[in-house]
């Protein structure tokens, strides 16, 4: 017997506000059936499959460390830098710059809230994830 990730949740000080921010982030939408309003405590978003779920929990307490899970994500159509590009316009905050000069590497940034994540390179300049694990 196994289990599968139903979603991962992401604790959050404003859970409708980081929805937003991440749907964009990710080309994610909410449920038209329970939509997302200012002031719920639980906002759920999906991919256009609704294989991928995020939820965003409001919890009192602030970030005080670093997180202990993070998203990886890996740009589709374009590259890690204009990925990067893309994502500081939408609010997000450099944190570490781990790019080497051969073009390997990542960046982790932070959202609104604080929460790290990373931008690694895109599918354009990476041949196969497995056989490069150093991508």
């Amino acid at each position: 017997m196994t289990s599968r990730i139903s979603h991962t949740t992401v604790d959050s000080r404003n859970a409708y506000e980081q929805s937003v921010w991440w749907a964009k982030v990710l080309d994610m939408s909410e449920d038209p059936a329970d939509p997302n309003l200012p002031g719920h405590e639980e906002c759920m978003i999906f991919t256009p499959d609704g294989r991928q779920r995020v939820l965003f929990i409001e919890v009192p307490d602030g970030k005080e460390i670093k997180n202990r899970v993070h998203f990886d994500l890996r740009p589709t159509d374009i590259t890690r830098d204009e990925e990067i590009e893309r994502v500081l316009a939408l609010g997000a905050t450099e944190f570490e710059d781990h790019r080497l000069p051969d073009g390997r590497g990542w960046m982790t940034l932070t959202d609104p809230e604080g929460n790290e994540f990373c931008i690694l390179r895109g599918d354009l300049e990476v041949a196969d994830d497995y056989s490069n694990p150093g991508s």
